[in-house]
């Protein structure tokens, strides 16, 4: 069946390119400025959609073996990753039974178990309690009582999603509404992870509202990407998730039966996973992507963005060299172009001189986000689930 939606969008977007048309909104939308900067808005966001939403923890090529583990961040919840010695996938807060202090420091690695630095106390994989440090003078504990937090966890079509909250009752596959069928195209449960680095940026929907543009391809990035790019964009929606790209990607196809078009062919554009992940496709060094994981920072102008560079192979030592260059051209276009225009944008709208942005006809995918963002925020947590249609 998602073979079958691929080449739906595929003749939708030939269809589009001969015809010289985009689909287009029924009319021009109005966001409030303030939803960038307010304080209180931003509160909100965090506790309504980053601590209820399933967000993607990590890819699974950043923990493919038992062992593998990773202590995170993700909008200012400590969250510990693992992969237990029968390959599932665990997700606990970071959080010492004993004291609360992080029983694994930020960062990736293999372990059989987890000893807090704090005072020596053990966990299993699997988050259980082990060991007590010195238990005859600390005393008698039921230990089964003192495991780390479990989070809801799924790992699917090579991603892993979690939810910050522990007593969440959202069904992480309703959430995903079939979208992690398409994602599962990409076939990334056997990719490798090349290389990773995280990027400061402005407020999260500021970022998020660029992933999902390409009317500025042509202008900001003339000079990196070059002018001749279309700027027109189609969106095709899965709940709240998103796929953007331009009519014009599929010119090669069109001679060509339906049956010979390449499900790689059919995967290009962007894809974005809401609230805060966007996967790009590039050939840099053979079929790659670019994995863009968004977080909001402490205040609303500040977010920090992991791009993970993911490689459908492990690449030889040209192939590297070759990805590596354009990872390296992928971040200056990001930082330098996308998030100092976005910055400088957050300052402008700080400083008051508008009290609301435009978003166009032609781009619907800011549309559907925006209304997305305001529904997940006005919705109680019984609500949840009735909004997604997985």
């Amino acid at each position: 069946m998602s073979r079958e939606r691929l080449i739906e969008m595929t003749r939708h977007a030939i269809g589009h390119a001969q015809a010289g048309t985009i689909d287009q909104e029924p009319d021009v939308m109005k966001i409030p400025a303030a939803n960038y900067y307010d304080p209180d808005r931003f509160d909100i966001e965090v506790k309504q959609i980053f601590r209820r939403m399933p967000l993607v923890l990590a890819p699974t090529a950043e923990l493919p073996n038992p062992g593998d583990y990773k202590a995170m961040d993700a909008a200012g919840m400590p969250v510990l990753l693992c992969r237990d010695r029968d390959g599932e996938v665990r997700a606990f807060i970071n959080s010492c039974s004993h004291r609360g202090t992080a029983v694994a420091l930020d960062g990736t690695g293999n372990t059989s178990r987890f000893i807090c630095p704090y005072h020596g106390w053990t966990f299993s994989q699997q988050g259980k309690l082990l060991g007590i440090a010195s238990q005859e003078d600390f005393g008698d504990i039921d230990k089964t009582a003192y495991g780390l937090t479990p989070l809801p966890v799924k790992e699917q079509a090579g991603i892993i999603w979690g939810v910050l909250d522990p007593n969440s009752e959202l069904d992480i596959t309703r959430f995903l509404s079939g979208y992690d069928e398409m994602l599962g195209n990409f076939g990334f449960k056997s990719w490798h992870l090349f290389e990773t680095r995280t990027v400061r940026g402005p407020n999260w929907k500021i970022a998020y509202d660029g992933y999902m543009d390409l009317y500025h391809l042509p202008v900001l990035h003339r000079e990196s990407f070059g002018a001749g790019g279309s700027n027109q964009a189609l969106y095709y929606a899965w709940g709240p998730h998103q796929r953007v790209i331009s009519p014009s990607r599929y010119a090669h196809l069109v001679d060509k039966p339906e049956t010979e078009w390449p499900t790689a062919d059919l995967m290009v554009g962007v894809w974005t996973i809401f609230p805060h992940v966007s996967i790009a496709s590039f050939y840099g060094g053979g079929r790659s992507v670019m994995l863009s994981q968004l977080f909001p920072g402490e205040k609303p102008g500040e977010s920090f963005t992991t791009q993970y560079y993911l490689m459908e192979n492990e690449p030889d030592e040209d192939q590297a060299r070759e990805a590596h260059e354009q990872f390296k051209l992928l971040e200056y276009v990001v930082e330098v172009e996308d998030y100092g225009t976005g910055l400088r944008q957050q300052k402008a709208l700080e400083a008051g001189g508008r009290d609301h942005v435009l978003f166009g006809r032609n781009e619907g995918g800011g549309h559907r986000f925006h209304g997305w963002v305001d529904r997940l925020i006005d919705a109680d947590d019984k609500e949840l689930n009735g909004l997604f249609v997985g």
